[in-house]
């Protein structure tokens, strides 16, 4: 099916962001280019490319070649989880057509769609078009969300999760051609063995940026028969090399998304910490260069929002927190809390990558009503009526997140929340 493009208004040509998908023979194997990306015949701004010009007689020059950007920033943000209650906010605000999750994601959508690359976490499987759909313990989310997503901002979401198996391979069959679908590229689960060997890469304003997506466990549903590549489960020297292939295929820059952690925690687990430095340690001496493996590392599953930190050098955001989730109730309502994490990448003088600026912004699935998520300080900028119960959401994401001391490693709040 054709991608759907993403209208101009709801991000500036500037930061448009192709994509284009890398296919491995296996995950030790290198790369080949293959696909155009999300623009593929339209001219940058959503409109079919002109027709091609009658020869010419002069002599053919060659086609001027943008060099890449010296700096991009990258957007990341938690579990997205559509519960019951949060279903019936879609079909109100759909008013009797279906499900609409436009409105609930419109207090992000400035942060996100000003990202020259964001990535979410689709935590859920989809139902079918019309249901039946169904919350915890086992998840089928409506797949009008895929949409809501894209017009967000999101250029990809990572599909690897305890709850991936959820509705069997089925499941992930239909999340995926609905990603598909709308131009949303996805990382984690698959439905091939040839789709699970090809690396996710964006082409972020000419910087290659790989995404990788694992989970630490599938809630004790075995991989189906004959499909072990279905989703990734955590495996740190398989992971390595994923990473490595996307490297030796041209990736600039390679985000690992894990689902990990113990739920409720607001401190990394053991496994956390023993993977985090683990893959940050790794290098990659091959080649003489010594490059890292992993340039960053976003985490999700445990529900509220855990320490952002350097490991080795590499940052680490142990836990972002669910980022539309509704748990009632005053002993879960940190269920609802997360944090946007934001790094800005530069390019040094050897061309190699890193993280020059980290910052994180405080985030509140509001229970409403209406349910929203909401940016938190940008709303008490803008004087929202609601800004008396925001202290103690942001009073805790900012404890959680600065926990080990990120602050002196230079990690920052957004204040105004844009």
């Amino acid at each position: 099916m054709p991608d759907v493009l993403r209208s101009d208004r709801m991000r500036p040509p500037v930061f448009r962001t192709a994509v284009v998908m890398l296919a491995c023979a296996g995950v030790l194997a290198a790369c080949s280019s293959g696909g155009e990306g999300r623009n593929a015949g339209a001219d940058g701004r959503g409109k079919p490319a002109p027709a091609a010009a009658a020869p010419s007689s002069a002599p053919p020059q060659a086609a001027a070649v943008p060099a890449a950007a010296s700096r991009f920033t990258l957007v990341g943000t938690g579990d997205v989880l559509a519960y019951p209650s949060i279903m019936q906010q879609a079909q109100t605000d759909a008013a009797g057509e279906g499900y609409d999750f436009h409105k609930i994601f419109a207090g992000v959508a400035p942060v996100v769609q000003t990202a020259d690359v964001a990535i979410c976490h689709m935590e859920t499987v989809y139902g079918k078009p019309g249901g039946p759909f169904t919350g915890y313990p086992t998840f089928k989310a409506p797949p009008q969300i895929a949409q809501a997503l894209l017009d967000t901002g999101y250029d990809g979401c990572s599909t690897a999760s305890n709850h991936t198996l959820d509705d069997g391979f089925d499941g992930i069959q239909r999340t995926l051609d609905e990603f598909d679908r709308v131009g949303l590229k996805h990382a984690g689960s698959a439905r091939t063995a040839d789709e699970a060997a090809t690396t996710t890469i964006f082409d972020v304003k000419g910087v290659k940026v790989a995404h990788l997506a694992w989970t630490y466990a599938l809630n004790g549903i075995p991989l189906p028969a004959g499909k072990p590549w279905a989703v990734n489960v955590i495996d740190v020297p398989r992971i390595v090399e994923q990473a490595r292939a996307a490297r030796r295929a041209g990736a600039d820059v390679v985000v690992l998304s894990l689902h990990w952690g113990t739920e409720w925690q607001r401190k990394p687990d053991s496994d956390q910490l023993a993977w985090a430095q683990e893959l940050t340690a790794s290098t990659d001496t091959s080649n003489g260069t010594g490059r890292k493996d992993i340039d960053l590392i976003l985490g999700t599953h445990n529900h509220v929002p855990q320490p952002y930190a350097k490991v080795n050098g590499t940052w680490v955001v142990y836990g972002m927190g669910d980022q539309m989730a509704n748990f009632p109730g005053q002993d879960k309502l940190q269920g609802n809390y997360s944090s946007i994490a934001r790094f800005t990448f530069a390019r040094d003088a050897h061309g190699v990558w890193a993280v020059d600026q980290a910052e994180f912004l405080p985030q509140f699935s509001d229970p409403g009503p209406p349910f929203r998520v909401v940016n938190l300080n940008r709303e008490l900028d803008a004087g929202n009526p609601r800004g008396g119960t925001y202290k103690a959401p942001l009073d805790s994401i900012r404890a959680a997140v600065l926990s080990e001391g990120a602050a002196a490693d230079g990690l920052r709040e957004v204040a105004d929340g844009r």
